[in-house]
């Protein structure tokens, strides 16, 4: 029998979009896991959305928070109450190609990987492909405190080897906190190079304003690795700002570079 995939998903008025990403994961080829999904107070129609895709598959599970309290904590809330070997990622305006998990779960199992991720389109709010991003071979905790390559919606770790983990309650930048408390333990992620997902780009996003996260990325040296706030800047416009500017520009060039052979 397939080990079962725990698969976390926070929302926050997300009724735009949640259907969809929803979608994405029920086509999964992969058939056995949960989805759980906690959602962080919303004031639209998502809770309805929610339970209305609960209703029609018992592989669905919903939470929510009593007040909003940042994606960190709905994520933490799921991962407390998955039952899956494997814990993995999808945020509620993402989406995830038919055999994400299928080709990924295959991946650790054969090598006996504890972490593993993908490469994924990113597309607007429409769902048109904007361009693709090409994940590196294998990542260490070195290459990732300088910088994250780990796109979160195609993380997925196996927690036989070190147990749950859980995010920092930092109300941004917690994915990559996340990301580093692994890999404290594992050293190493291993990727395929196939896209997997597709990252939406919208205006809401929390991304969308990488200026304003300077404060957050050093907030994360601190919460991971105890770092001062003076060492903390020093790391990031030492080390962080230069290799994110080198990881833009290799973006760009990787768009260029599969533009025709991806179509969009």
């Amino acid at each position: 029998m397939e080990d079962l995939v725990s698969i976390i998903m926070p929302t926050y008025n997300s009724g735009r979009f949640v259907m969809e990403s929803i979608e994405s994961i029920i086509r999964q080829s992969y058939y056995n896991f949960e989805l759980l999904i906690t959602d962080d107070a919303s004031s639209d129609n998502t809770m309805e959305i929610l339970e209305s895709c609960a209703k029609k598959d018992k592989r669905i599970r919903i939470f929510r928070l009593p007040k909003n309290m940042g994606a960190g904590s709905a994520r933490n809330k799921s991962i407390k109450e998955a039952k899956g070997k494997y814990i993995a990622f999808c945020d509620s305006d993402d989406t995830w190609m038919p055999d994400k998990l299928e080709k990924q779960i295959r991946f650790m199992q054969k090598y006996n990987y504890c972490f593993c991720f993908a490469s994924y389109f990113t597309c607007n709010e429409e769902g048109k492909r904007l361009g693709v991003v090409i994940a590196p071979s294998s990542v260490s905790l070195i290459d990732t405190k300088r910088d994250d390559k780990i796109g979160f919606l195609t993380a997925i770790y196996d927690t036989s080897f070190y147990g749950k983990f859980y995010m920092p309650t930092l109300r941004k930048r917690q994915d990559w906190a996340f990301v580093l408390q692994i890999l404290q333990k594992c050293k190493m992620a291993y990727a395929l190079k196939e896209p997997l997902a597709c990252y939406r780009l919208s205006k809401s996003s929390i991304s969308s304003n990488k200026l304003s996260l300077i404060k957050f990325n050093a907030k994360v040296y601190k919460a991971v690795f105890g770092y001062s706030t003076f060492h903390s800047y020093c790391y990031l416009f030492g080390l962080f700002l230069p290799t994110h500017a080198i990881k833009l520009l290799n973006k760009q060039i990787t768009n260029i570079r599969y533009k025709n052979k991806f179509g969009y």
